[in-house]
Formats: structure tokens, sequence, C-alpha cells
């Protein structure tokens, strides 16, 4: 699979991820991996309805996605993974969901401890998530759109280290 973008956003799929990162990448499929919308008949239309007829929308649970046959499968299709949380990205990994790249575009929380940007404000649980992934051999990087300047996470984390 050519997973083009793994990208935390609490939005999920939204204009910028419409209108900037598809064409970019030139993705075809987009997977949303949210419990919630996994759960609802209703979120789970809404998104279909807001994607381009030209690419395929799936829609996971977390633990579902990390352990189904499409993260593991051959293809070629260009491919833009969301999630919602940090969380559910530590999960699918632990679930075995394997990538190289993480890039968190748009977070927030009302515990916030550390602001990254004006749209990543993260808590000490993200914190944690965000180093086991770094640890785990995944690069973190923090960028909205293709356009900005990517920053690495180990870098605003001092490195990565506890």
């Amino acid at each position: 699979m050519d997973f083009s973008l793994i990208r935390v956003d609490s939005r999920l799929v939204h204009g910028q991820i419409i209108e900037t990162w598809l064409p970019f990448l030139k993705a075809t499929r987009i997977v949303v991996v949210n419990d919630e919308v996994a759960g609802s008949f209703f979120r789970e239309t809404v998104i279909r309805m807001a994607v381009p007829r030209e690419a395929e929308v799936l829609i996971y649970g977390v633990d579902e996605f990390g352990s189904s046959d499409i993260t593991r499968q051959n293809e070629t299709v260009r491919t833009i993974v969301l999630f919602s949380g940090v969380n559910d990205v530590a999960r699918a990994w632990t679930a075995g969901f394997r990538f190289k790249t993480l890039n968190i575009g748009n977070l927030y929380s009302e515990n916030c401890k550390l602001q990254c940007s004006t749209s990543v404000c993260i808590a000490d649980d993200d914190i944690d998530h965000i180093r086991f992934l770094i640890d785990s051999g995944v690069g973190v990087e923090l960028r909205s759109v293709p356009s900005d300047k990517v920053v690495d996470f180990r870098d605003l984390l001092g490195g990565g280290q506890g």
C-alpha cells in the first residue's frame, strides 16, 4: 500500500485535505480511522459526501484497521490515512499498522501542555504517544499544508527525550 500521508487531524476530512493534500499527493484513496465514525452511519455518510467521487473512501475502527489486510497489501494506490488523535495512531501501531512518518496537522487539547503552532496544542498523553512513536522509529512532523515548512517533533520535545 502506498500510504502517501499518515495524518493526525481532529477534523478528519475537511477543506485542507480535499483542496491541498489530495491534489498535492495525487492520492486516490482516503482512509478514515476512527471508532466513532466507523460506528455512525450518519458521520460516515457525511464524510463520504465531502470527498470527490474520484477518490475512494474507506472507514475503519482503530483496532480493526491496525490488524487489517489493507495495511499489508502490496498496492500502488496513493492513500491518505486520517486519524483524529495521536492516541489512535499509537493504538493502530500496537495492533500492527507500520509506517515511517506521521504528520500532525491539527490537534487541540483542553489540557494543553505544549502549544506547537496555532493549530496544534497537545496534552501530556499526546506527548507520551508521540514519544512512543518516535522511539518506535517513526518520524513525527508538524505541518498543516504541503507548502508549510516541516517541523520535526523531536525538536519540539527536546530531542524526543523524557
